[in-house]
């Protein structure tokens, strides 16, 4: 089972544990709602046990793979994995853009969500955990 597979179980498994060993050492989380990623495997970890509490009825309906070029400019092995899930009363639309370094592991890692309100839903639930776990402060 590669990555991405093992990635994929963990999520739909709720397994933030099963996540940990799929980073690479330094990985950065693009967020839909955050302009700068997240970034090291803390934060990104961190973010991951946010997520897995947030979204109800989670699941993946689809993939797609190929090459593109990675936030630093180099091709990377990439998969996108589309979803559905429900967060508060807001139905969400996403895809997980998921990027492999030379070692196979999750470098960066990008979420896609829409609708607007879905996106605002999201925010803020995501922004409650963080402050929550202590990865953020309370205003950001």
């Amino acid at each position: 089972m590669d990555t991405v597979d093992r990635f994929r179980t963990a999520v739909e498994q709720r397994d933030a544990e099963g996540l940990e060993p799929l980073f690479a050492p330094e990985p950065r989380f693009f967020s839909p709602v955050k302009f700068t990623p997240f970034e090291g495997r803390t934060a990104v970890l961190g973010v991951f046990g946010v997520l897995l509490r947030v979204f109800d009825e989670f699941r993946y309906v689809g993939e797609l793979h190929g090459t593109a070029e990675t936030a630093a400019g180099a091709p990377a092995d990439t998969h996108q994995l589309i979803f559905r899930a429900v967060v508060g009363s807001k139905q969400i639309h996403g895809i997980d853009l998921i990027q492999l370094d030379d070692d196979g592991l999750i470098e960066e890692f990008t979420v896609m969500v829409r609708p607007m309100s879905a996106v605002a839903a999201l925010g803020e639930a995501v922004q409650a955990g963080l402050v929550a776990e202590g990865l953020v402060a309370g205003g950001s």
